[in-house]
């Protein structure tokens, strides 16, 4: 175990000193999922606890409900982010560990309040709802939230600890296609069926996948189709996420799927209503090496092995990757699960309420208040960071 300054121990021991508290309310919010931007118990015992300790707390920050930016600290220095998400899944409930993240965050954000009214710098505990789907990041980082944050960080739990993050962009559609209804069997070649220009979009996906860089992925569910077998579907729609590993050709991927979705209508008669999520427009996630070196080493000082990358060859999406875009950011996972217990099943939602995931909650806590300390403290890490940033 290395040794830490007097400042850091003041950091580590506040803490153990909360810990409990902290597991209580990471454990409430697990007791009670809210889904994407309706996160308002949540996001009110998140601001409760900052407002406690005096943070000034901004509500419904970038016009979004179940938004905040708790602040605290010298406006003189630098802005240094921690990222708190706390929304959870449909039916899953907190099969993601957002209980975790949200609480994780604000326990680094504690802890530092504690000092840092003595340093040149300001600490942001910024709430983040609506990761799963709903883009809270995207919008908060377009409304300009992100703007006054000189380096972000968040956590994720998972099946192992590794400090590096690739995410695919990506961004969600919906196709709603309007026909004709008639009697399917009496009278059939009355109608113009909408299902099958539904159908017809997934066969035209399915012959361009061969035409697509592997790391695409296009996938999508129908989620009307019609309201009975005998008669002949006016309307029809499917919803689907059209994914890459960089923006630009998640954006040329998405204009090849909607060219099948307009094929499909141009064959079937049906008439196309196409529409983007805009919220949804996830970017790529660039982990920023100074400051994963940084959050690694005092990982390795507080005794938690960690590995660079996470061993699984899969991605998937997030919206810190829209932050990691704008300003420098990292977002490391630490281990709460068996290895393979993946995100969104009953297994992971279990393990982060387990005593293993609080653990891994207190531990998270503890590295990124270490690491916003330094980058406050030592201008040098942060001049770092921020000109790897700018050099991408």
């Amino acid at each position: 175990m290395s040794t830490f300054t007097p400042l850091e121990n003041q950091v580590l021991a506040a803490i153990d000193r909360d810990a409990d508290e902290l597991i209580r309310i990471s454990r409430n919010i697990h007791a009670n999922p809210e889904l994407g931007y309706q996160e308002f118990k949540s996001s009110a015992l998140l601001k409760a606890a900052l407002k406690k300790r005096g943070f000034a707390v901004e509500d419904a920050a970038a016009d979004i409900e179940t938004a905040f930016v708790a602040s605290a600290g010298q406006n003189a220095g630098p802005t240094i982010g921690i990222l708190a998400e706390y929304d959870a899944l449909p039916g899953l409930g907190h099969a993601c560990g957002h209980n975790l993240i949200g609480t994780a965050a604000i326990g680094a954000g504690l802890a530092l309040r504690e000092v840092i009214d003595a340093l040149p710098g300001k600490i942001q505990v910024i709430g983040t709802p609506a990761e799963e789907g709903g883009g809270g990041k995207v919008l908060m980082t377009q409304r300009g939230v992100f703007e006054r944050v000189d380096a972000a960080m968040m956590f994720h739990p998972g099946d192992e600890t590794a400090i590096r993050t690739a995410s695919l962009a990506a961004t969600t559609c919906e196709v709603h296609f309007y026909g004709k209804s008639a009697h399917a069997a009496a009278a059939p070649e009355e109608g113009i069926n909408a299902l099958d220009a539904v159908i017809q979009t997934f066969n035209g996906i399915n012959a361009l996948r061969q035409h697509l860089r592997s790391d695409t992925r296009i996938h999508g569910i129908i989620t009307h189709g019609g309201q009975a077998p005998n008669i002949v579907p006016d309307y029809a729609a499917a919803k689907f996420r059209i994914r890459a590993a960089d923006r630009k050709y998640a954006d040329e991927a998405l204009e090849k799927f909607k060219r099948c979705a307009e094929g499909a209508a141009l064959a079937t008669g049906a008439r196309l209503e196409f529409k983007i999520i805009e919220s949804s427009r996830y970017d790529n996630m660039i982990s920023n090496n100074a400051m994963e070196s940084l959050f690694a080493d005092n990982l390795a000082r507080l005794g938690i092995p960690s590995q660079i990358n996470l061993s699984g060859g899969g991605l998937g999406s997030t919206d810190m990757g829209n932050v990691s875009q704008v300003t420098p950011a990292i977002h490391p996972f630490l281990k709460i699960a068996s290895r393979g217990t993946a995100p969104h099943t009953d297994g992971f939602r279990e393990a982060a309420n387990s005593d293993e995931g609080q653990l891994a909650m207190l531990n998270a806590a503890k590295a990124m208040a270490l690491t916003a300390l330094a980058l406050i403290q030592k201008p040098e890490l942060l001049a770092a960071a921020k000109q790897e940033f700018g050099n991408r």
